[in-house]
């Protein structure tokens, strides 16, 4: 139903089922937000989008406040402006000065809302917020000098990902962001999936920080560093660097990081054709032997942790094939090492993933068969773009590295992993080749592709039809674990991946991701699926070479 409504004087039309921020977003005209997220239930609780609405006597939350017929809206009004002002300088009043340490600096939202109501003093004059570091967690640090309460991570912990590992505790003005009992993040209940660092506002949440051992390590000439590169990282970076997305971006990467110091760049894409290979394997085994179904994927180590803390009953169903991640740094201490006459020891082994997650993983993770982490250290996205920034690198002025000595090799579907739906997708091909000796048709999988947080299929494989599912964000996962407690048995196979839409969308990935960014990223790596000559892991011929060998020994 369409409404009569003004705004600052001029008549727009609105609709019943909208809020005044949806109507004023549609008609051009901006309003501060920081509570606000797109697709959650706007609370209003910290009233920066207010505005004047005739007839009410008290400023109207916008975010909250549905439109109604004949509304008078105005939306900069002195009273208005004065209000959002005075929000800001409250906030200011205790927050650290230290914008210019601050890894947020210029990525804040609150130095944001500073410059957008030109607030260039400070008016309130208080005693700092003082609140120790929690740095726990080998993933995620967390500043509590830096919150300002606006409730973001606790409602994306909760109702995103489903594990409430953080919420709001005190009452009044000692009210705080917290976890259970004061433990820390390294609490049970975090999966270290960095959502909440997404969302945060602030500083008050960030990765733990990595890049200094790198520099150190390439500084050691004793060690002979090699790093690999996440395909979600890849198709990502562009945003940041002024490369294009897609297939060319590790040609240039390579050029950079061997400037860098370091001796060899690898695509962890040839590990997720491992990854991939093995999943199949292990499904296959499971559907002949009548084991108990579904198998879960076992590549998002948020998922798999939160499987050991919250359903340690179905550890049992997750495929034994490592991450990607994993898989590559197995490759690089057990295979790469002993080829090149390099002690494992001297090989100091770099990941750079989309996901905070991986960090846990890697410190957790099983020892190599040398009594050494396979991992020597993690770092994000965003980090990634630091380190090299840090080291100057004009990438006007470099040629793409088009050649690789190792593991050179990949298919397509190596980089579909970094797609919610993609993982299974690549399952799919191999786990049809296996059963009937054939291959698919038709690769594509439309039922897994797009942006629903939940995607299922029946797909018939030779005289059988089996059921999968590709689920993101933690809580879909948690309302289908329901659903096969109760009894469903008519699912296979399930991919899980903690972070809505996947590693595209990763807790390490550049800030203020929006869905445009995701739908470049996402189109990249569907692109290069089309494009590429081999389209399927067990097609991979570097992988039909090394994977009877190696699989029991990685």
């Amino acid at each position: 139903m369409l409404l009569n409504v003004e705004i600052n004087g001029r008549k727009v039309t609105g609709r019943r089922d909208e809020t005044i921020l949806d109507l004023l977003s549609r008609n051009g005209i901006k309003v501060p937000t920081l509570c606000f997220m797109k697709g959650f239930i706007s609370t209003g609780s910290c009233r920066m989008c207010v505005v004047e609405v005739e007839g009410r006597s008290d400023l109207v939350p916008a975010c909250a406040q549905p439109v109604e017929e004949s509304m008078k809206i105005w939306t900069h009004t002195p009273r208005v402006n004065k209000a959002r002002k005075t929000l800001v300088e409250l906030l200011m009043a205790n927050h650290p000065d230290d914008c210019m340490y601050c890894a947020r600096s210029g990525l804040c939202d609150l130095q944001d809302l500073a410059d957008e109501l030109l607030i260039n003093d400070r008016k309130f004059l208080t005693r700092k917020k003082s609140g120790r570091m929690d740095n726990t967690c080998p993933s995620i640090e967390r500043d509590i000098s830096k919150c300002i309460l606006c409730n973001r991570c606790v409602r994306v912990c909760n109702e995103i990902i489903g594990v409430s590992a953080i919420e709001i505790i005190g009452r009044g003005a000692n009210s705080a962001i917290g976890t259970s009992f004061n433990k820390g993040l390294n609490d049970k209940a975090c999966v270290k999936c960095g959502q909440c660092i997404m969302v945060c506002p602030t500083d008050a949440l960030k990765e733990t920080k990595s890049y200094q051992k790198i520099i150190d390590a390439l500084s050691n000439k004793d060690l002979h560093c090699v790093i690999q590169i996440s395909p979600s990282v890849l198709v990502s970076l562009g945003e940041e660097l002024g490369l294009k997305t897609g297939k060319d971006v590790l040609g240039f990467l390579r050029t950079a990081l061997y400037r860098m110091g370091f001796k060899q760049v690898f695509d962890t894409a040839f590990a997720a054709d491992l990854t991939i290979t093995q999943t199949a394997h292990d499904f296959v085994n499971r559907y002949k032997e009548h084991k108990p179904m579904p198998l879960f994927t076992s590549c998002c180590p948020a998922w798999t942790r939160y499987v050991e803390v919250f359903m340690p009953e179905l550890v049992s169903n997750i495929s034994v094939a490592k991450s990607p991640q994993q898989m590559m740094g197995s490759l690089i201490k057990e295979y790469y090492g002993p080829r090149i006459s390099i002690p494992v020891k001297n090989i100091f082994s770099v990941s750079v993933m989309p996901c905070t997650a991986k960090k846990y993983e890697a410190e957790n993770a099983r020892l190599s068969g040398n009594n050494t982490r396979v991992i020597d250290t993690v770092i994000t996205t965003r980090e990634f773009i630091k380190l090299i920034r840090f080291y100057g690198i004009d990438f006007s002025t470099i040629e793409p590295e088009v050649t690789e000595n190792y593991f050179n090799i990949q298919s397509s579907v190596g980089r579909l992993v970094g797609i919610a739906g993609g993982t299974l997708e690549s399952v799919i091909r191999t786990i049809h080749f296996k059963l009937t000796g054939e291959e698919m048709h038709n690769y594509k999988v439309n039922e897994l592709r797009g942006f629903k947080g939940r995607k299922e299929l029946r797909l018939k494989i030779g005289k059988t039809i089996l059921g999968f599912a590709a689920v993101s964000g933690l809580a879909n996962v948690i309302t289908l674990l329901e659903e096969i407690k109760a009894g469903r048995t008519d699912l296979h196979l399930v991919e899980v991946m903690a972070c809505p839409n996947g590693c595209i969308n990763g807790g390490g990935q550049s800030l203020r991701t929006d869905e445009k960014n995701m739908k470049a990223r996402m189109r990249a790596l569907y692109e290069t699926d089309e494009e590429d000559i081999i389209r399927a892991a067990h097609k991979n011929r570097l992988v039909g070479e090394l994977y009877p060998q190696l699989m029991e020994k990685i």
